[in-house]
């Protein structure tokens, strides 16, 4: 979930009127709380028995200080935001990431690089096989999101690229 998508949740539920929404995704919890500005009143009705009288429900308490997981969350959106402009490119398997070929040799990239398409910028071992992860743009490496020997999931950034112009 990026951070546009979290603004867009907060905006349906302030439209809608809705109490609260908790989602949790790849690891990522995010709880959104919709404030009510005015008390709510519930009336019930019974069949023949006269309706009870109106219930006062004040309007909800504030939300408690933002937990590990919504810090993590802001944290997070913050770091997309910073990566605006930026071609990320992540895993296309689950494996193992490698640097470089073998403990003894350079690292394929390494940040500050100029990368052409089709240039080696890892290697991800699964299942005993060494796959070569390949630029799939011209650009200049920013940043390298996992560490040398890091297991990492499909999907997971490894390289941000600002792109050649």
């Amino acid at each position: 979930m990026n951070f546009k998508e979290i603004l867009e949740l907060i905006d349906k539920v302030a439209d809608r009127g809705i109490a609260g929404v908790e989602i949790e995704q790849a690891g990522l919890k995010v709880r959104i709380d919709g404030k009510s500005t005015e008390p709510q009143v519930i009336h019930s009705y019974a069949g023949d028995r006269p309706a009870a009288p109106p219930v006062y429900m004040p309007p909800a308490a504030p939300p408690p200080p933002p937990t590990a997981a919504e810090k993590a969350a802001t944290a997070k959106a913050e770091e997309d935001a910073a990566e605006v402009g930026l071609h990320v490119i992540t895993s296309p398997i689950v494996g193992t990431f490698y640097r470089s070929a073998n403990p003894e040799s350079e690292p394929f990239v390494n940040i500050g690089d100029r990368i052409v398409k089709g240039q080696v910028l890892c290697i991800i071992e699964a299942m005993k096989l060494m796959n070569e992860i390949e630029s799939d743009v011209d650009g200049v490496v920013t940043r390298i999101y996992p560490q040398n020997g890091q297991p990492i999931e499909y999907g997971e950034k490894l390289f941000a690229v600002k792109l050649s112009s």
